[in-house]
């Protein structure tokens, strides 16, 4: 063969590969791209299917003004119910199965994580007396909880995140499970209430949503400081998973689980600014416990809080959403300056 025509055969050949190879670069770069916006405008959609407004609640009592997700720190309450037809949801009996308050501070990127035992005895504004919280979600719905979290926390509630079990279980097995550490062999009732129909063994594995939701729920093994801190790991590891290179293909179906059973007063512009906490990854959360002890005085159980803790969580939460100065790291020389200052500027 000539020489000549074997080096153009060869030119073409190695020209005609790499117009393949960006052609299909281009094409796989305009199928994620035509992925991505179909994405933002499904979000976007349930986004507007979900939110609402705690009656005629616009802003915190406990703010001078609106604050912003994207520039400011926030507080979200998360409040997962279970409202199914089997629970009578008409009948005003709904109770809040589970509350988990998150602060997020915007200048370090930074979450901290309370857990609110459902049993906490603590005071209902609407109610107008002491008891359960959990017991407050049935007087007014969302907002009767957020006023009673503020009350008790003595930080202002900004947003808050209503899902119901089905929306939980839904999450996860759209994400293909989640990998939890189970503390213990458990049997517990499906979502359906069918006795032992969820079995698991003690150690770290995979769960899929009905699992995931017997763990969290779950009140015969431990305490309710124990079961926060279940439903705290069950969130991270959702957030895990969530932000988790493998996941982005999951994405369409985590909106569809969440958009019918999801009420919210985020907007789809606020949720956006949520990125900005997990574009390096995960961010960095921390969980906190309100201590306590059991009560049954009264014949009825109830979770008495330590006035020492409970001032203690409150301090935490106030300083990380710059309510107040953060004295954590303060020499006594810096408060005692700290203090005549504020002195002398009353």
């Amino acid at each position: 063969m000539n020489r000549k025509k074997y080096r153009k055969s060869k030119s073409s050949k190695k020209r005609t590969a790499i117009k393949i190879a960006l052609t299909l670069a281009v094409s796989l770069l305009l199928c994620i791209s035509a992925y991505g916006i179909y994405l933002v405008k499904k979000a976007e959609n349930a986004a507007n299917n979900a939110f609402e407004t705690a009656g005629d609640r616009e802003m915190s009592d406990l703010r001078d003004e609106k604050v912003e997700p994207l520039h400011d720190d926030i507080s979200i309450l998360f409040i997962g119910v279970d409202d199914s037809s089997k629970r009578d949801q008409n009948s005003g009996s709904i109770r809040s199965d589970a509350l988990v308050l998150a602060t997020l501070n915007n200048e370090d990127k930074s979450v901290k994580l309370v857990s609110i035992p459902r049993d906490t005895y603590t005071f209902i504004p609407d109610a107008g007396k002491e008891d359960k919280i959990t017991h407050a979600y049935a007087y007014n719905g969302p907002s009767s909880t957020i006023e009673s979290v503020e009350n008790l926390l003595e930080i202002p509630v900004d947003y808050y995140v209503r899902m119901d079990f089905e929306a939980f279980i839904d999450v996860i097995d759209a994400l293909d499970g989640i990998t939890v550490d189970v503390p213990y062999d458990l049997e517990e009732q499906d979502e359906f209430d069918n006795a032992g129909a969820i079995s698991l063994d003690e150690g770290i594995q995979k769960v899929d949503g009905s699992e995931a939701l017997a763990l969290a729920r779950t009140r015969h093994y431990d305490n309710d400081i124990e079961r926060g801190k279940r439903q705290q790991m069950i969130l991270q590891a959702i957030m895990d998973k969530a932000v988790s290179a493998g996941s982005f293909t999951k994405y369409a179906d985590v909106i569809d689980a969440v958009g019918d059973n999801m009420k919210t007063n985020l907007t789809f512009k606020d949720m956006q600014s949520f990125f900005e906490y997990a574009k390096n990854g995960k961010p960095d959360v921390e969980t906190i416990t309100l201590d306590g002890y059991d009560d049954m005085s009264t014949g009825i159980y109830y979770w008495q809080l330590e006035q020492e803790s409970l001032m203690e969580v409150q301090d935490i939460l106030q300083s990380h959403l710059g309510l107040k100065p953060d004295t954590s790291s303060f020499s006594d020389s810096d408060a005692s300056e700290f203090g005549n200052a504020a002195y002398n500027n009353e």
